[in-house]
């Protein structure tokens, strides 16, 4: 199946895009609630968790450089500035060494992404792939795709949620175990979308009664979106968004309002999109979208 072109989202545009960055300020101010940029609260002040003569340590405007997030002269000027914080605390020494896979590092309210061991990965799965790193039955399975991976024995990924047998479309792959508790969790609801091709034509007041909600066996369910994508004779299109996590809560919904699924296909979690990802194919998660998906789950 050949999802349409990912629409694309508004950005924030106050917000500096440091390559890199998980994105955890919201309306404008870091973790102590004070507006981005300003001092610290005086109350009960942090100090970064590195001591800043810590031999072992990284010093921080290098820590910046590496991270792209400007050269290591204007790193220096952006310590000074007031404008980056060391877990939670605003840090204008320049001598401050930090240790980059524990210490957390903000730019302008911007979480840096430092410890380099952790990998994102989109994944295509291709219908017919079981969602597991094994199969005992020895049928294709994501562990296979994965296999050929340069180095792909160290990295040591998990697949985040599942997709059944049959259902092709977006995974999020990663060794990051708090994301993909998040991810997973049903308290933070991270949508998700897919695009079903069903028998058409399709009544006009289906998309009414999936956003109402409807009933299954194992509880009430709806839809936080719906729109017809395409209708063809005899086919058509459909695009579901829903943040529930139950197991063929797709398939079933539609079967429940007499329009079973002849195939299916997830193409977004959260902010990552499949995009134009070929089947079978991974890619990696960076940057500003790595910083929404971050920002989604609240880390």
């Amino acid at each position: 199946m050949t999802p349409p072109k990912p629409r694309k989202s508004a950005h924030r545009g106050q917000q500096p895009k440091v390559p890199g960055a998980r994105t955890t300020a919201r309306g404008g101010r870091d973790r102590s609630g004070a507006p981005m940029g300003s001092k610290p609260m005086s109350r009960a002040p942090q100090e970064p968790a590195v001591d800043v003569h810590d031999p072992d340590g990284v010093r921080l405007q290098k820590v910046l450089a590496q991270a792209g997030v400007a050269s290591r002269r204007a790193s220096e000027d952006l310590i000074a500035a007031g404008r980056v914080q060391v877990d939670g605390a605003t840090v204008r020494e320049l001598g401050v060494r930090i240790d980059p896979k524990k210490s957390v590092v903000h730019v302008d309210g911007v979480r840096l992404q430092l410890d380099q061991s952790l990998i994102y990965l989109a994944l295509n799965k291709p219908p017919g792939v079981v969602t597991t790193m094994s199969d005992p039955e020895g049928r294709p399975c994501v562990g296979d795709i994965l296999s050929q991976r340069p180095n792909a024995h160290d990295e040591r990924l998990f697949h985040v949620g599942r997709l059944d047998t049959a259902t092709e479309g977006l995974l999020i792959l990663t060794n990051d175990g708090d994301l993909a508790h998040r991810l997973t969790h049903p308290s933070h609801e991270v949508p998700k979308t897919y695009l079903a091709e069903v028998a058409g034509p399709v009544a006009k007041d289906i998309g009414k009664k999936l956003r109402s909600g409807i009933e299954l066996e194992d509880g009430p369910v709806k839809a936080d979106s719906f729109r017809m994508v395409d209708s063809r004779p005899g086919k058509a299109l459909l695009e579901i968004t829903l943040h529930e996590g139950r197991n063929h809560i797709v398939r079933r919904m539609l079967a429940e309002v007499g329009y079973p699924v002849l195939q299916l296909c997830r193409t977004q979690i959260g902010p990552v999109q499949m995009g134009g990802l070929r089947s079978g194919r991974t890619r990696a998660i960076h940057g500003e979208e790595l910083s929404q998906l971050f920002e989604a789950v609240d880390l």
